[in-house]
């Protein structure tokens, strides 16, 4: 029995750290090789829907970079549910320093789903004149090719272009974790994913063929799921098309982070994720760094090898090759970075469980729940005040 549970631990340690490595050769060649645009497919006019609510460190920045992409022929609209939001007048200011750039300020707090965010961008969708559509958080840094990129990977067959956020401009040590479950973690697993095949949508950027949408009901059909990237998933692979990821991810400047912030933001996506793809969701748990090392100590021991040096290689492997992928692919690394990523691994686990232990999160001060039976995704009695339209971070 002995021999059989050291020869399981070192035959699960490898195919952890196999498994490991294929998904940063994976995320690696993507950013690395990067698609040219797919025959006869040319950048067309596009609308830019950019739902706000409230201020944060970097919000200028970002909101700034949507009038400085290099592409002409877009339209900006800009959404909110108050006229007395504290973005809006930082989305006028912007709109009166580049009056070349056709933009839009559109205020009104439309209820037509249990999704906040969703609901503020349903105006922008019906207001918008273009057949290509942009849904894009006000926390996404876009770069002068971003619309060049997002084209790059509509080819024949797709009906979603998304991109997961790739975590920058961190202030403190949360925010560096916050870094590291969004970039070497995340994207480098939704990256790996998307190249075999396996394309989910992410709500951060997401450009849509109007038709595609519309044909499956409108904007509002996005609340047919609590959280609408998974909507958007759905329904676009019902359609018989696929979603796809651009190559290189947006930015998402993070700014201050607090530890409760980071921990609740992963709990809440974790609780989304086991509601929305619990069949993808159920493996996560094999994901980190925790159990290969633990698998790899019963290994050592049962091979009379020093268990410290087993762990230290595997961790030199294991780390060693996300410090290759972050630099390669020019995301935040710092010479702490692999702390934070070892910190975020040991918690893997832990929030695996969060994740199937309840059904409630916590958004903006509101009680929420990813519970089917809960139609309006809120929990009896709890508030539902304007404060919860604002971006999903």
């Amino acid at each position: 029995m002995a021999d059989l549970v050291t020869t399981a631990a070192l035959v699960f340690c490898i195919l952890a750290a196999s498994t490991h490595l294929v998904t940063v050769a994976l995320a690696l060649y993507r950013v690395l090789t990067p698609k040219t645009r797919a025959r006869g497919l040319s950048i067309e006019p596009v609308s830019i829907v950019r739902p706000v609510c409230g201020a944060d460190h970097f919000t200028e920045m970002t909101l700034r970079s949507t009038f400085e992409l290099d592409q002409s022929g877009y339209e900006i609209i800009f959404c909110a549910a108050r006229d007395d939001d504290s973005a809006v007048p930082l989305v006028r200011k912007l709109m009166a320093v580049y009056p070349n750039i056709e933009a839009r300020l559109l205020i009104g707090d439309e209820r037509p789903t249990s999704n906040p965010k969703l609901n503020n961008i349903v105006k922008g969708w019906a207001a918008a004149r273009h057949r290509w559509i942009v849904l894009a958080d006000d926390n996404v840094l876009m770069p002068a090719d971003y619309l060049d990129d997002l084209f790059r990977s509509f080819e024949p067959g797709v009906g979603l272009v998304c991109s997961p956020p790739v975590g920058s401009h961190p202030i403190g040590f949360w925010a560096e974790l916050e870094c590291a479950f969004l970039n070497t973690y995340q994207a480098r697993w939704q990256s790996a994913a998307d190249t075999i095949g396996f394309g989910f949508a992410q709500g951060k950027s997401m450009l849509w063929r109007r038709d595609v949408l519309d044909a499956a009901g409108g904007i509002e059909a996005l609340g047919a799921e609590i959280a609408e990237d998974a909507a958007a998933t759905k329904i676009v692979r019902a359609h018989g098309l696929d979603v796809r990821l651009v190559d290189r991810p947006f930015e998402q400047p993070l700014g201050p982070r607090s530890m409760t912030q980071v921990w609740d933001r992963q709990v809440r996506w974790a609780r989304l994720r086991r509601a929305t793809f619990p069949i993808f969701y159920a493996p996560e748990i094999l994901t980190g760094f925790s159990l290969p090392a633990a698998a790899a100590v019963v290994a050592a021991t049962g091979f009379d090898f020093d268990p410290p040096q087993a762990v230290f290689g595997l961790l030199t492997v294991w780390f060693g090759a996300e410090v290759l992928l972050a630099r390669a692919a020019g995301w935040h690394l710092r010479w702490y970075s692999p702390f934070a990523w070892m910190l975020r691994d040991a918690l893997l686990p832990v929030l695996w469980v969060e994740g199937w232990a309840g059904n409630t999160f916590v958004w903006r001060g509101n009680d929420m729940s990813v519970a089917k039976g809960d139609e309006d995704g809120t929990i009896p009695g709890s508030s539902r005040e304007l404060a919860v339209t604002s971006k999903i971070l």
